[in-house]
Parts: C-alpha cells; structure tokens; sequence
C-alpha cells in the first residue's frame, strides 16, 4: 500500500462528513483520513492505486480543493 498526501480546505467534521462518500470510494478498499487540526488540512489516502486527478475532480465537485502533495 502506498500513502498518498494532500493538501486540502476540509476543515470540520462536517466537511468530512460530505466527502467520506468520494472517498470511501475512490482509495480501492485502502484507508483514508483528514487532519483537519493541521495547517494545510492534510488528507492522507493510503491505498494500492488512486487516481489522484479523479480524486481531485470528485472533491472539487462537492466544492473542496486538494492539492497533491509530493
């Protein structure tokens, strides 16, 4: 499994709430969590494969930004 960082503005639980969906999804039977204590409002997708450009679409289509950190 592989760990995948993003940079995000989901910043509440009610935020997480919205896009546990798209998430749950989307990290193909991995896990996934948010730090929305952090600074940069840190997702971590930990996962076999993701398709971080689907990911990033399906969020920005519920009106949350990510960045795919290196």
């Amino acid at each position: 499994m592989k760990t995948f960082r993003y940079k995000t503005n989901i910043n509440c639980d009610s935020c997480v709430r919205m896009v546990q969906p798209v998430l749950d999804a989307q990290s193909n039977h991995g896990s996934w969590e948010v730090d929305t204590q952090s600074e940069i409002k840190l997702l971590k997708v930990t996962s076999e494969t993701i398709n971080s450009a689907e990911l990033i679409k399906s969020l920005a289509e519920l009106g949350f930004e990510a960045e795919l950190i290196a």
